[in-house]
């Protein structure tokens, strides 16, 4: 039987996976798989489930996506190159719905067994990996704030609702943005880095591709008021990039983000790293399964 390596995260989302184990099993012994499983717990190193890591044909991931994250940066940080198939089963799953994953678990494993392994775009942060945004300002404050249950009842609402309360409060960013397409140094509400399309499933970067070497970058500016009130609805009704109003969009490979502030980052939904950002877009450097573009 081929072998593959699931990697799950039991505290993701709303525990999903554990209702689904004996599911996945199921699926892929009937397609002569056999599942070994490795548990993502604070007393096991997460390099533990890469230490017979050749024996496999690839890895089964199973969370939202900062447990995306952390097993990316850990499978670089070790040189391990094998293809990885993403179960969407976190609180939030951009980097696994913008890759055609569907919410059905049993769908989604079908989806993978049927698939071929694809290459596609990682972003980079100084000397952290991210697979769908790196994100500062207000956005970064909801997601880092907003309640874990009301995000899990209420999806992507709860963003709404508690990004509209923050607005009125929210200190603007005062950053520069250096790109070989742009020079940015006004005050902003957000800056997002997409690799992705969405963040916390809202469909943001819309026209953002994860495997053309490149990476759209979306800033809200900075004028509080009702033009920001309009732009903030845009994005909900995703029409913000057609006809921008105080949102600028623009794609690029290599660009830099500075600040002398005590601004918080963000990266896949993780603490970020200090400014500078020098961020990158690494082209072709993740192998997935089930992508379906």
């Amino acid at each position: 039987m081929k072998k593959i390596k699931l990697i799950y995260n039991p505290y993701s989302g709303d525990n999903n996976i554990i209702k689904n184990l004996d599911n996945i099993f199921r699926i892929y012994q009937e397609r002569n798989y056999m599942v070994i499983p490795f548990r993502i717990s604070q007393t096991m190193p997460l390099e533990r489930a890469f230490d017979d890591v050749d024996e496999y044909e690839y890895l089964l991931l199973a969370g939202g996506d900062g447990t995306i994250n952390n097993i990316v940066n850990t499978m670089k940080k070790l040189g391990a190159d094998i293809p990885i198939a993403i179960l969407p089963t976190g609180t939030a799953n951009d980097f696994a719905f913008c890759l055609g994953m569907p919410k059905n678990i049993t769908r989604a494993c079908e989806q993978i067994i049927s698939s071929r392994v694809q290459e596609v775009d990682l972003g980079k942060v100084n000397d952290s990996y991210f697979v769908n945004v790196a994100s500062l300002g207000l956005f970064t404050e909801v997601s880092q704030r907003t309640n874990v249950n009301m995000k899990n009842t209420m999806g992507k609402l709860a963003y709404y609702f508690s990004g509209i309360s923050e607005i009125p409060r929210f200190k603007k960013l005062n950053i520069t943005i250096n790109s070989e397409n742009i020079a940015f140094s006004d005050p902003s509400l957000i800056v997002f880095v997409f690799n992705g399309k969405s963040a916390g499933n809202l469909n943001i970067a819309y026209k953002s591709e994860v495997n053309d070497g490149l990476l759209d970058i979306v800033i809200v500016k900075g004028d509080i008021g009702p033009k920001t009130l309009i732009s903030f609805f845009e994005f909900i009704r995703g029409e913000h990039l057609e006809s921008p109003k105080g949102v600028i969009h623009f794609t690029t490979n290599k660009l830099t983000i500075d600040s002398f502030e005590d601004i918080g980052t963000d990266i896949d939904g993780e603490k970020g790293p200090a400014f500078p950002l020098h961020i990158t877009c690494e082209k072709k450097a993740l192998k997935v399964l089930g992508y379906k573009n």
